[in-house]
């Protein structure tokens, strides 16, 4: 029978890289609590609507990237490409709007898009992400990108912040029409995916990573000509904000965003150390996105950032607290050791109690092998071995052990 493998573009996250992604996770976690950001937890399923109605029925997302099946009861679903969608569509059915004020809700977790596996990219993806909703002012784009900010600092990542107005509707009809025409005279020189996106979607043809499309839309026209004087007016207030802040910032006006629900501010936090694909955390503001969903006229904003890329940015992970590990040096003392390891555990200290039966040679082993910084041996009394040192020392009781090497293993 042949070996079972999983399925390309999947993965398993262990080891060293599980350690990485709870790292990622719990940091970010900190960050939304000290910003009083409320968790959401959001299905991994959904019906397709919300996707085709929100993400927009000509976005690569839709169109080629989207996991879609029939449910048992015949209706068609999808695994979620993004979190955004889901957490309006919660915002509207929960009547979160009803309870007055705003509402900032942040969520982890698993993303699916079958796309070309590559560099901190999969089929099944995670994201940390956060929302939004009911406040209009370019204060709430500021202090969401700080934010951001704020979790990339703490993971010791660097990056760049390229900032872009993609103002609202009526000026960006305009504004395509302008570009419509341009890229019908350079179709030519496009790449295939470009040259459908024309009449489909030609704002994403700005963002193009193919370098022959990049040269015959360098002279493309520029978006910020184009929007209103309210939504010029709301960009200089945030570059304003943001100066303040002291971050630094670029305008990008190729800047334009994936998807078809971004109204006025888009930023991305890059990194030219991944390739190509160098986003590492983006997003914007959606003020049309709530209506066009059936809830109510409510502006909105949000980011998300892709955990796998974040990991492969970090240098390195933050030392563990050092491992402890029981011994007992004859099978007599087992409950002893199982006491001792209770007692350990309790004061905080990370225990490993060896349970497999063996020598003491093959049991210092196995203590090597699971990283262990020191070993309690378990007998008529207990005794601590520094495993760097090599120091031994018999103690009277286990709680003057538990004091000692509460100082010596910094707990």
């Amino acid at each position: 029978m042949s070996q079972l493998k999983r399925v390309r573009g999947f993965q398993d996250i262990y080891g060293s890289d599980a350690k990485k992604y709870r790292y990622v996770v719990d940091k970010a976690r900190q960050i939304f609590e000290i910003y009083n950001f409320e968790e959401i937890i959001l299905p991994y399923v959904e019906d397709v609507s919300l996707f085709i109605r929100s993400v927009g029925e000509e976005t690569d997302i839709v169109q080629k990237e989207m996991y879609v099946f029939e449910d048992r009861g015949g209706r068609k679903v999808a695994l979620r490409p993004e979190g955004t969608a889901s957490a309006v569509r919660a915002y509207i059915e929960e009547k979160l709007y009803a309870k007055g004020g705003y509402h900032k809700l942040f969520y982890e977790g698993a993303m699916f898009r079958y796309e070309r596996p590559q560099a901190g990219r999969y089929r099944q993806f995670h994201q940390i992400g956060a929302e939004i909703f009911g406040v209009d002012t370019p204060v709430a784009d500021a202090e969401l990108i700080k934010m951001v900010k704020d979790i990339l600092d703490n993971l010791k990542i660097q990056v760049r912040l390229e900032i872009n107005s993609l103002g609202d509707f009526d000026s960006r009809k305009i504004y395509i029409e302008k570009l419509k025409a341009f890229l019908k005279k350079r179709e030519k020189f496009l790449c295939s995916d470009c040259r459908k996106r024309i009449e489909r979607n030609p704002l994403r043809v700005l963002d193009c990573k193919n370098e022959e499309c990049r040269k015959a839309t360098e002279d493309a026209p520029i978006i910020l000509d184009f929007i209103s004087e309210e939504s010029t007016e709301r960009f200089e207030k945030l570059k304003g904000y943001l100066s303040g802040y002291g971050i630094n910032y670029i305008v990008n006006p190729r800047l334009v965003r994936g998807l078809d629900y971004y109204t006025d501010t888009v930023f991305e936090f890059i990194t030219d150390k991944i390739g190509a694909q160098g986003t590492v955390a983006a997003g914007g503001r959606y003020d049309t996105l709530v209506k066009q969903l059936g809830g109510p006229d409510t502006p909105a904003l949000g980011f998300a950032a892709g955990i796998e890329r974040l990991m492969l940015l970090m240098e390195e992970l933050p030392e563990g607290k050092p491992v402890v590990v029981v011994i007992p040096l004859i099978t007599e003392f087992n409950l002893e050791a199982l006491i001792t390891a209770d007692k350990l555990r309790n004061s905080g200290i990370k225990t490993e109690l060896i349970l497999k039966e063996g020598s003491l040679k093959s049991k210092m082993k196995l203590a090597n092998r699971m990283g262990g910084s020191f070993v309690v041996f378990i007998s008529e009394k207990p005794e601590l071995k520094d495993m760097k040192t090599g120091e031994q020392e018999i103690f009277e009781n286990i709680d003057d052990l538990i004091d000692i090497l509460k100082e010596k293993a910094v707990y």
